[in-house]
């Protein structure tokens, strides 16, 4: 059995994005990937550096720190984003480390957010995680919370919100919640639209997705053995 290399696996999974974004009159340049990269080996994330791959998605910010903080010098066209759930206590450590913070998704975080961003220098750009399908289980702001939470973020903690994110409930159509994404970020104004993982980013893509999350589809299945798995955020 012929053995597919990494390079050839991004470019199959930009090839398919392509594909998506001309099927639905889009200009597939207006769609980033972004490779999940947690819990994967180190082997592996060479070889994405390797084949050209820059924006890469991270769910812990202490395994982030340990993969990206000396490849930094080394590749100073690196875009991390924070797509997994942040705890306060780890806001600075992650305004040092990435360029994006995905899943801003609640007020105490939005205020730590903007204390860290002040302290430090920096003016990250923010997504707001939404929670699409209502689940309790599961971070981010309910549909009909997010314009008063966007406003909050903007307006009061000065964040800079450039669009929404979301992970759809694995039991449902994506496209309904891929939609419903896009139509809140249409009414806010909100360029960017962070949502589509391996099994479903060419559906995201059609409705708009501008960065696609994928992990499992490039990498294949990695599961840390020192813990669970990471809670879905992307790949």
């Amino acid at each position: 059995m012929t053995t597919i290399t990494l390079a050839e696996s991004i470019a199959a999974i930009r090839s398919r994005i392509d594909a998506a974004a001309q099927a639905a009159g889009r200009d597939p340049a207006a769609v980033t990937l972004v490779a999940v990269s947690k819990v994967q080996p180190e082997e592996r994330v060479e070889a994405a550096l390797a084949a050209g791959q820059r924006v890469f998605g991270e769910n812990r910010v202490q395994e982030a720190q340990a993969r990206w903080a000396e490849r930094r010098a080394v590749h100073p066209d690196l875009q991390l984003r924070l797509i997994g759930p942040l705890q306060t206590n780890k806001a600075k450590d992650a305004v040092r480390l990435f360029d994006v913070i995905e899943t801003v998704d609640r007020p105490k975080l939005a205020r730590s957010l903007a204390e860290a961003m002040a302290a430090a220098g920096r003016r990250l750009d923010c997504l707001i995680q939404v929670n699409t399908g209502e689940e309790p289980q599961k971070a981010g702001v309910a549909p009909g919370e997010v314009e008063a939470f966007h406003r909050l973020c903007t307006e009061e903690c000065g964040l800079a919100i450039r669009g929404l994110m979301c992970i759809p409930p694995v039991e449902e159509p994506p496209a309904l919640h891929f939609a419903l994404l896009a139509d809140l970020a249409a009414r806010l104004g909100l360029p960017v639209l962070s949502m589509g993982m391996s099994d479903d980013f060419e559906t995201a893509v059609r409705y708009g997705a501008t960065h696609v999350r994928v992990g499992t589809a490039l990498f294949g299945t990695r599961v840390s053995p020192e813990r669970p798995a990471d809670p879905p955020a992307g790949g």
